[in-house]
Formats: structure tokens, C-alpha cells, sequence
């Protein structure tokens, strides 16, 4: 054989699982259709937000946190429906998630040399409801490094393991068949492509070249979600969430393309969950792109004002961070709003300048680059938006400013062609909403919200802006951005074990076949149910190609 154990994909989960079978002295050979520039997968583009639980730095923060309460928001936001059948093993994997985030995880990551910032992220806010969707304390915590920093020691493990000879990279390789001996896997068929040196993130091309076929022992597929193939994320868009938009900026580079899933199910591997998916709603295009269709996700505090295309302030919970599926599904099934494509955010430049943070480690250079005093000088000492931030604001096409708002719809109305915007309307909901502010307490449960996070220390000194007017010409000029539908992540999956066993059909394991990250649902082919609390997705890599990398390891002894 090739290898003992052949990984499609190198991820996050791909690398993970390779560096559980080459510790425990397995030869791995590790498949992926891109060039070595682009190990590590889509995570090394992501912020590095992971879900912790009763961690060091939220009990330095005054955070109580703990396993019952996290396990309560996990279920309430997962809402399972089917336990007899699709989430049969996801909530099992999900329990198995939130024990792992408040107990072995942390001294886990810490052995891998990931260390986090001192400040914890409040996101995904929830319902508004106690029993419902949402992080009802802070949770995400930034490794040093964002997704790069997580990403680099497995990384290094790989290249460490080749060149002791127990692990190869099969780069530029694209599988297009599992091979499946008496209904067991046993490798890998598919076709090499040319080769191709652009830059990581890069479109790459597709010129095949020759075919190849590898076997082992046993396969471990890892090769990510749907959220670049924008005909899929539209086969599969729920009928609960609306219509699918005729326009969406993509989140992810051009290679997470899905493809994995259904030549998976080919071999008699059982999809579940496919409705499940995860896209926000506060996407850009990005004015400096790397992969087509580039877009970028604002991650913002609570201030800015939410409008839909026609100019009406959203419902609660659609709320900025606060519940990301209820917003776009309030945005994709009003009936007259439907047809739009996009909504706005409206606020102050004196919200831009604390608030707004830009998923990507691109877009985090201080923190990608571990610069603390950088960190330090730009976002907590600093005058002005953040310099990504900064130069979205200048450079961005889903942005313009005015001294008054009436001019600032007319810029507005000029970005969409259609005179879809009434100042006067718009004036009106701001004016009740700007009257909320003279008081320490309001019935607008957005300001509520906005008073409620400023009690949190690390949203008081890092982002939350102090409580104003948003006509208040002191802390002008005002902002409005457009803002779009953004791809990003699979929510189900192949359906496996709790030892990433792939499952048939029948609900029993495929022999020799593994699935982890996000082509697993990032577990249990849908670990998250319907809503994620975010920081999960890292973490669901780690933990399922662990998973995964243990269990191959067990079976090839």
C-alpha cells in the first residue's frame, strides 16, 4: 500500500488528523488539489475565534461561565429536531464538543503553543430569550496568530513528519473517487492537475495533466464545505430561510467547493443535514480581493442602526450580532423586501472607530503578526478606525459618508440606482431611536442591548462605543454601508460515529472510512443543529480530525 492512511484535504482537520497518525507513527499520504502555498486550508484565512468554557481569561474578566450553561446554549441554539434519525450522532458530538471547550480542550491547545488575547468577544448575542439561540456570556476567544497562528504548528508538524518520511503531500491532486474494496475504503482515485503557482487563496487552474490512484488502510475525508460553490449553497437553501439571492460576495476561497460530499455519497456514505448552512449578513466586497467574488464579513458591536433595502429598522433580534440566521431569514422571507440583495448599516464615525472589527486574518494584521504593542496602539490607544477598517471606508464600494443624513441617502439611493431610500422615514426612526439615549435605561431593546455590553468590561474598553446620538454632529460624519449576503460555512454533512466513522446508508460504519471538519458537519454531520455560536468551526476542526487521526491510528496498528 501507499500509505497506511490517506487524508483528502489539508485543512485544519486534514492537517490535525495527519498529526494524530504521524505521532503514533503512521504513514500518511495527504491529498489536495491545491498548491503548497495553500496548506491549511480556509482556516488560515479566518480570524481565529475559538469557544472555550471557564476559561483563564474570562475569570480574569469577571466572565462566570460553565459546562451546564454552555450546554444550555448549545442546545437551545441547535434546536435538534431530528434525534431519531439526521442528528441522531450530532447532538451526541455536540455534548461531547461543549465538554471538550470546558475541560480538555484549553491545556490542549495550549501543548500546541495557541495562546489568545486577553480580551473575550461576546458574539452571536442570541434571541433574546433565555432558553434560545445565543452566547449568553462572552466566549470567543482570538488566538495570537488568528487562524494563521492555529493553523501554523500543524503546519509545521506536517512538514516535520515528511521529512522524517512518514508523511507525503500529494499536492495538486484532485480525488474524484473513493475506492471501496468489499464495501471497505481503500484508497483513492482522481486526477492530477497541472501544476500552479499562484498565491495562496488564488483561483487555480484546472488543466488535468494525468491520473493517479493511492491505497491504504483506511481514508480520512477533510476537504471542507460548499461555501465557494455558490450552485450548491442555492440547491440546497432551505425553503425556511426564503429565497437564496440572486447576488452573494463569497467568504471562502474558490476550492471549497463541496465536490467531496456527493463523491462521498457515491461510495454509500450517508449525507445528512444538507439544508443546515450558515451565511451572514453583514458581508462587503472587498476592494483588495484574492479569490473571485471576495467578500469580507463585518463583525460589529451593537450600535449601528439595521435597515432593510427599503429603509425599515429591523426587528429585533436582528440585531448587529446578535443572531445571524434570524436576520437573514427575516431579510430572505419578507415578501417585499426579498427581491433586494442587500441592507444597511447606519452609524457614526465615532461607532466605525470602536466597533467595527473585519473577519480575516488578512484584515488583523496586528494580531496575525502576534504585534501586542501594535494591538495595543491601534485598537485600544489609537485615534481613528483601524487601518483595515480605515481603508474599507476609503476605498470600499459599499461605503459613503455626509455630514447629514439626507445627503447621506442620496449616496446611499446612488450605490443601488433605484431611489429606494426616504430620508424623511429613515429621520424619523433615528430621531425616536437617538431620544432612547438621555436616560441610563430605555424600552428599545437595542439600547438596552448597548447598555447591557458596556456592564461587560471587554466590550467598555475595546467595543462598545460610549452610548450617543447617532444625529449628533459631534460624532459625525455619519456612514452608511451596504451591506450583502456572504457565504460561509456547512452545517451538515456525512453523518459519523464519535469516532469519525464515516456511516453508510444503513447507519452503520464504512470500514476504513473517517470524515472530519466541516464536510462532517464539523461532527456527527451536524454538530452546531441550525445555528452556531461561533468560535465552533476552528474548534470543530481540531476537535473531529483529532477524533478522526486517533480513531485511523487505532484501526491501522
Amino acid at each position: 500500500m501507499d500509505a497506511d492512511v490517506v487524508v483528502v484535504g489539508a485543512g485544519l482537520a486534514g492537517l490535525v488528523a495527519a498529526h494524530e497518525l504521524t505521532s503514533r507513527g503512521r504513514r500518511v499520504a495527504l491529498v489536495d488539489q491545491e498548491n503548497a502555498a495553500n496548506l491549511g486550508g480556509q482556516a488560515f484565512w479566518s480570524f481565529g475565534g475559538l469557544f472555550l468554557v471557564g476559561s483563564p481569561e474570562q475569570r480574569r474578566l469577571g466572565i462566570k461561565d460553565s459546562f451546564d450553561l454552555a450546554w444550555s446554549d448549545w442546545q437551545g441554539s441547535a434546536g435538534f429536531d431530528r434525534l431519531d434519525d439526521e442528528d441522531s450522532w450530532a447532538v451526541r458530538w455536540a455534548r461531547a464538543y461543549v465538554e471538550w471547550a470546558a475541560g480538555e480542550k484549553r491545556p490542549w491547545l495550549d501543548g500546541h503553543g495557541i495562546t489568545f488575547l486577553p480580551t473575550v468577544g461576546w458574539a452571536e448575542r442570541g434571541d433574546l430569550r433565555a432558553d434560545g439561540h445565543g452566547n449568553s456570556v462572552p466566549r470567543f476567544h482570538i488566538a495570537w496568530g488568528t487562524g494563521t497562528g492555529v493553523v501554523e504548528p500543524f503546519v509545521r508538524y506536517a512538514k516535520q513528519a515528511a521529512s522524517d518520511g512518514l508523511l507525503t503531500f500529494y499536492h495538486r491532486h484532485r480525488v474524484d473517487e473513493l475506492v471501496m474494496e468489499n464495501g471497505a475504503a481503500r484508497g483513492v482515485r482522481g486526477t492530477v492537475l497541472a501544476p500552479d503557482d499562484s498565491p495562496r487563496g488564488v483561483a487555480s487552474n484546472r488543466d488535468t495533466v494525468g491520473e493517479f490512484e493511492l491505497t491504504a488502510q483506511a481514508v480520512i475525508v477533510t476537504s471542507g464545505g460548499i461555501g465557494g460553490n455558490h450552485d450548491i449553497v442555492r440547491r440546497y437553501w432551505p425553503e425556511r430561510l426564503g429565497t437564496p439571492p440572486a447576488e452573494m460576495v463569497t467568504g471562502v476561497p474558490a476550492y471549497v467547493d463541496g465536490r467531496m460530499l456527493d463523491i462521498s455519497a457515491r461510495a454509500g456514505v450517508r449525507l445528512v443535514n444538507r439544508d443546515r448552512m450558515w451565511h451572514y449578513t453583514e458581508g462587503l466586497q472587498n476592494w483588495d480581493p484574492i479569490w473571485p467574488g471576495h467578500g469580507i464579513r463585518i463583525l460589529p458591536g451593537p450600535s449601528s442602526m439595521w435597515f432593510d433595502a427599503l429603509g425599515r429598522r429591523l426587528p429585533e433580534p436582528c440585531l448587529p450580532g446578535y443572531d445571524t440566521l434570524s436576520t437573514l431569514k427575516h431579510l430572505r422571507t419578507t415578501e417585499d423586501i426579498a427581491g433586494y440583495d442587500h441592507s444597511w448599516f447606519i452609524l457614526t464615525q465615532k461607532i466605525i472607530e470602536k466597533e467595527f472589527a473585519l473577519s480575516g486574518s488578512e484584515q488583523n494584521p496586528d494580531i496575525t503578526a502576534k504585534d501586542r504593542a501594535g494591538f495595543l496602539r491601534e485598537r485600544l490607544l489609537g485615534k481613528g478606525a483601524p487601518g483595515p477598517v480605515d481603508a474599507f471606508l476609503r476605498n470600499g464600494a459599499d461605503f459613503v459618508t455626509a455630514p447629514t443624513l439626507e445627503q447621506l441617502v442620496d449616496k446611499m439611493n446612488a450605490l443601488t440606482g433605484k431611489p429606494l431610500l426616504d430620508a424623511s422615514v429613515i429621520r424619523r426612526q433615528i430621531e425616536a431611536r437617538d431620544l432612547q439615549m438621555a436616560n441610563p435605561y430605555a424600552k428599545d431593546a437595542q439600547v438596552q442591548g448597548i447598555r447591557n455590553a458596556r456592564r461587560y468590561i471587554g466590550d467598555r474598553l475595546g467595543r462598545v462605543a460610549t452610548p450617543h446620538r447617532i444625529l449628533d454632529p459631534a460624532a459625525g460624519p455619519l456612514i452608511g454601508v451596504k451591506l450583502h449576503i456572504l457565504t460561509r460555512k456547512t452545517l451538515g454533512g456525512i453523518q459519523t460515529d464519535l469516532d469519525s466513522r464515516a456511516l453508510g446508508t444503513d447507519g452503520s460504519p464504512v470500514d476504513g472510512l473517517y470524515a472530519a471538519g466541516e464536510v462532517a458537519g464539523f461532527g456527527g454531520g451536524g454538530v452546531h443543529g441550525y445555528n452556531a455560536l461561533e468560535g465552533t468551526f476552528l474548534g470543530g476542526c481540531l476537535f473531529s480530525g483529532r477524533a478522526a487521526g486517533r480513531a485511523a491510528a487505532q484501526q491501522t496498528a
